[in-house]
Parts: C-alpha cells; structure tokens; sequence
C-alpha cells in the first residue's frame, strides 16, 4: 500500500491510497479474487488510513473481480466507514456492482472472536485466582494481626490507654448476651448425643458408655467449638457490620484526622472483650450440654442423675476439663480480630459491608477449626 497512485501489479491485488484537499481515494488495482485471498487479508490488516470527510472507493483498476474480492471490499467499508465520514464506492463495472450487491444480501460480516477456552482451563484459571487471592487476604490479615498484638501489649503495660466503659459494653453485648443462645444449643446437643451414642452401644449392652462420651466431647472439644461457631456467626458478623458502616460513613477517617487510633477504640475493646467471655460462655456450654444429656439419659436409657454423676467422676480428669477451656481465649482473640479485620477491609458501598459480613463468619470458622486441630496435634505430642 502506498501513498500516491502507483501503476497497478496486474498479478497482485493493491490498494493504494491517495490524499486529495477534500477526498481520501482507495484505489483498488489487479485481481481482487479467491486465489489471492490471503494477500487481500493482509493488506486489511496492515490498513491505516489518514482521517477524512469524504473517503471514495475506486473500483476502476480491478482486473478480476469475484464473491471474495467483494466480500474483502465490504470489509474495507465497513472498517473505514463512520458517522462523521461521507463514503461512497464508485467506479465499479457493472458485473463487479452486481458482485458487491450480492454479497452485501448474503454475506454478514463478523468480527473476530476470542476462542472459548475449555472447561478444565477456566476451572484452573479460578483456582488460580482464588489461591492468589488467599494468599494476599492472608498476608494483610497477618499484617493487621501484628498491629492489633502490638498496641494490646502496649495496653497491658500502659493501663491509661485502656478504655474501659466501651471494654464493659463489649463484655456485656458479646458476652452476657449470649448466654441463652449458647445454653439452649448446647443443651439440645447434648441431648442429640446420648440419644444417638446410646441407640448404636445399646447393640453391645453399652448404653452406659454414652455418659463417658457425652462428658468427654463435650468438655474436651465440642463445647469450645460449638461456642465458637456460635460467637462467630453472632458477634464476629456484628464487629464487621459496626466497623464496615462506620468506614463508609469516613467515621474511621474522622478519628484519624482528630488523633484517635481506631485499633484502640474500636478493635482493643472487642478483642480483651472476647477473650475474658469465651471462656465463661464455654464454661456455660459445657454445663448446658451435660444437663442435657444428662436429663436424656434418665428419661430414655433410665440412667438417674447419682449414676450419671458417677459416670462423669469416672471419665473427666481436670485435665479434660482444662484442655477445653484453655482453647477459648485463643479462639476469642482470633474471632474477634477476624471481624474486626474484616470490618477495615470494607470500601466503597453498603453491598461491601454484606460482603465482608459474610466473609468474617466463614474466615473466623476456617481460623477457629484450623486452631483446634493445631492444638489436639500439640495435646497428643504432650500426652493429654
């Protein structure tokens, strides 16, 4: 393709542009047909035509001329052709017009198209993505952890910094709270669990064995845990909410620009808060659950509340007892900067606050499941 108008190659197909005052004119010369389709292609491609009005199609040189030549010189219309650009296709031989009219009834033009990768590539392709994005969340929490560590040390050795008032609301809303809800479910568990332990021992004349599985269950691994859950799902979920909606409303901004740290105001109190009431409300779990159970056992298995007492003398060490509850400040810290972290990460719109809500619920059981098996491994290597 050149810029001025050139004597055509009767063998080749050509364009050759040339720039008038008012007109930018394509000249086409030589076989526009099927047997130099590819070499009509690429002068397509290599196309940069200078900005005109008035753009003409020159069809006057065209020694062969056939459905492909056609099909090309559409393209070439439409690739040029604009609202701001008067364009017209003149100079054309009768046959070769009848030519284009044809192919403008039969032929649509398509753009190229990306090809649709397969199945197993897009399922890679999101697993990829989402380990990436693991891996960045985790980075940033990791992050945060070890800023809200550090001002709670320098908390532990500077008492002053301690807000107490917000440190009491805390205890009472994610603590006291709480109780009738952690009571009532881990009643009803305990009672699922001598019911269903003592329907498959009965088959070994074993019923007893149900108390000895309900008591050690339950003190050893499910009441943390199933308080925990609890904890997550009611007060992590409520610590992003409260935070989110105050980053949206710049309320966190506010308190920077006045010289107040947000991890002391909003994360400190929730964090110290957790840690003091989830070993209480553990301690609430466990009881509720072997009332539970307990209450199970007399109605179904006709265990009385002396032999039950027996039973649990028998199977619960202190220790048993311990190995639960010193699990719970652990699981508290880890939920409660789960959704305070959660809470911080919020930008933008209230859709945001929903998102990290529910993220905070699903990271703090990940965390607080994750901690429990870390520590039933660390327990068995001690010989608890």
């Amino acid at each position: 393709m050149t810029n001025k108008k050139e004597k055509a190659d009767e063998d080749q197909p050509c364009m050759t542009l040339e720039k008038g005052p008012d007109v930018l004119t394509f000249w086409l010369t030589g076989p526009w047909d099927v047997a130099h389709a590819d070499t009509l292609e690429q002068l397509l491609n290599a196309l940069d035509p200078p900005k005109s009005k008035f753009i003409l199609i020159d069809g006057s040189g065209l020694t062969n001329f056939d459905t492909v030549g056609a099909m090309v010189a559409l393209k070439l219309k439409n690739s040029v052709e604009s609202p701001r650009v008067t364009l017209k296709m003149g100079k054309f031989s009768p046959v070769h017009e009848s030519l284009i009219e044809q192919a403008t009834k039969n032929f649509v033009l398509y753009e190229p198209f990306d090809r649709k990768k397969s199945t197993i590539i897009s399922v890679l392709e999101d697993i990829g993505v989402f380990t990436v994005d693991v891996i960045v969340e985790f980075k940033s929490f990791l992050a945060f952890m070890g800023l809200v560590f550090d001002r709670l040390f320098g908390c532990i050795w500077n008492r002053g910094r301690m807000r107490y008032t917000p440190l009491v609301v805390q205890i009472d809303q994610i603590g006291f709270r709480a109780i009738p809800i952690v009571f009532l479910i881990s009643f009803l568990i305990g009672a699922v669990i001598v019911s269903q332990g003592s329907y498959y021992l009965r088959q070994f004349g074993a019923e007893v064995f149900a108390v000895d599985m309900l008591t050690v269950t339950t003190l050893r691994e499910l009441g943390i845990l199933l308080t925990s859950i609890i904890i997550a799902g009611r007060s992590g979920s409520a610590f992003t909410a409260q935070i989110g909606s105050m980053k949206v409303n710049e309320e966190v901004d506010a308190m920077q620009t006045i010289g107040m740290n947000p991890i002391d105001i909003l994360v400190l109190p929730r964090v110290f808060g957790l840690i003091i009431v989830l070993p209480i409300l553990t301690f609430v779990a466990d009881l509720a659950g072997m009332i539970g159970g307990g209450l199970v056992a007399w109605g179904t298995l006709d265990i009385s509340p002396s032999v039950f007492i027996q039973r649990f003398e028998g199977a619960v060490t202190l220790s048993t007892f311990v190995l639960g509850i010193v699990k719970a400040p652990f699981f508290g810290a880890v939920i409660a900067i789960s959704g305070c972290f959660q809470g911080f990460s919020v930008s933008g719109s209230a859709e945001s606050v929903g998102k990290h809500t529910t993220r905070s619920v699903v990271q703090s059981i990940f965390l607080v499941i994750v901690l429990d098996a870390v520590f039933a491994m660390l327990f068995t290597a001690m010989g608890y």
